[in-house]
């Protein structure tokens, strides 16, 4: 039976088709399905969350000989002693390509190689969250949200921590008020006004095709391939705009946070991201989000009068002091973090928590350090083994982590960046 009935008209329609059968023959077959699990089965969510430069590894990272679940919880993550049964401290992995001791970010969800294409000096492939957005974000009104921050000290190059298929970094918020308003503020535009820019933006992409398809004949192979990667960069526009046309007449969640302060920076910043974060997620705005989180301005709000470069260059003294007080800020960050997680209950009556897969890290572990990238993994939504300590053999991928996860999360990818198989220790 054909029709003509769309994604958009499923949506207008939900409250409805939730109670009706299937109506496989309709077309409905995904997103009827997918609104059934919604009120059964909650879904799963990713959550990065990224620093720039390192830790402190005298304090921070457990013995690499004491592990299991009765390790001894060091210093630097004593502040998450409430959750210690719910994260597991990952050690070992590498991102074997890694080669600036800067970037604490730009190949962290990626393990790229720069010089993988012949003739560029930086080329990255896609994020690990992104590949988390492809399977799980066609039923949300953002496919993934990438968080950032105006202070970018020890990250690299790039925009926040996600990058797209083609390996072209992605814009992040770096500001908690607008967050908040694309979360849940309504547009005050008509819905006229709101379909006729879509419209108009349709006609444009459809001109700028059309004049680049006319001289496509002809070009040398480097000429054909960057205006392949053009043709692939309005293929990503024309995505959005569909996504945007299905969610038109959509009225955003009620924003189950006030809007923030402006102009919070450092910890508070932080804290404030991780609020939104949560509310995401509870309002299932989102199901796959990465945050960047400052560096510098954390020092600052902590009242620590040193540079975030110098301070990952710590000896003892002052600077590995700054270096340990900044190490049980985010510690301290994180509890809460997972605090709220825990707190936020599902439809079903489980928490946000056991949904969710959250990690966090860097690149780098500590001074100039690209091995053993320091990793923490909380979270009930891969099916990881929490708890415990692992010490995986020496520069073990990190993707491996990464390709573990997303598996445990039901995605069936066979690899991901510089991935050499699953981590059987962290399956739980």
């Amino acid at each position: 039976m054909k029709t003509d009935l769309n994604r958009r008209h499923f949506l207008r329609g939900t409250g409805a088709l939730v109670a009706l059968p299937a109506l496989e023959s309709l077309g409905f077959r995904r997103f009827a399905s997918a609104a059934t699990t919604v009120a059964s089965t909650p879904p799963k969510r990713a959550v990065f969350l990224g620093i720039g430069f390192g830790l402190t590894k005298e304090t921070w990272f457990p013995d690499i000989t004491d592990t299991g679940a009765d390790y001894q919880l060091t210093e630097g993550l004593s502040p998450l002693a409430r959750h210690k049964s719910d994260f597991s401290v990952v050690q070992g992995c590498t991102n074997q390509f890694s080669n600036e001791a800067h970037w604490g970010s730009t190949f962290w969800l990626t393990g790229a190689n720069r010089y993988s294409v012949p003739g560029q000096s930086m080329a990255n492939s896609i994020s690990v969250d992104q590949v988390v957005a492809q399977h799980l974000g066609q039923d949300t009104r953002f496919s993934s949200l990438a968080l950032a921050s105006e202070d970018v000290q020890g990250h690299g190059p790039g925009l926040s921590l996600a990058w797209d298929q083609r390996g072209k970094p992605v814009a992040g918020i770096s500001d908690p008020v607008k967050l908040f308003h694309k979360l849940f503020s309504a547009d005050d535009l008509p819905l006229e006004q709101r379909q006729a820019a879509i419209a108009e933006n349709r006609s444009v992409l459809d001109a700028v095709l059309a004049d680049a398809k006319r001289v496509q004949r002809g070009l040398s192979k480097t000429d054909t391939d960057k205006l392949d990667e053009y043709f692939q960069g309005i293929r990503d526009i024309e995505t959005r705009l569909t996504k945007d046309e299905e969610w038109l007449e959509v009225p955003k969640a009620k924003a189950p946070i006030d809007e923030p302060a402006p102009g919070l920076k450092g910890k508070h910043e932080i804290d404030i991201m991780y609020d939104l974060i949560v509310a995401a997620l509870k309002t299932d705005s989102t199901r796959a989000l990465t945050y960047r989180m400052p560096g510098q301005s954390l020092l600052q709000s902590l009242d620590l009068n040193v540079s975030a470069h110098n301070v990952s260059h710590y000896a003892p003294g002052e600077r590995m002091e700054a270096s340990k007080q900044r190490d049980l800020a985010h510690s301290e960050l994180l509890a809460g973090l997972i605090d709220r997680l825990k707190d936020t209950k599902e439809t079903d009556g489980s928490s946000l928590f056991d949904h969710t897969t959250l990690t966090f890290g860097s690149n780098i572990s500590s001074i100039h350090y690209l091995n053993n990238c320091p990793t923490v993994i909380a979270g009930r939504g891969a099916g990881l083994k929490l708890g415990e300590h692992l010490a995986l053999q020496k520069d073990t991928p990190l993707c491996n982590v990464w390709l573990t996860m997303l598996q445990g999360m039901g995605i069936g990818v066979e690899r991901h960046g510089d991935s050499s198989g699953i981590v059987k220790e962290l399956q739980a």
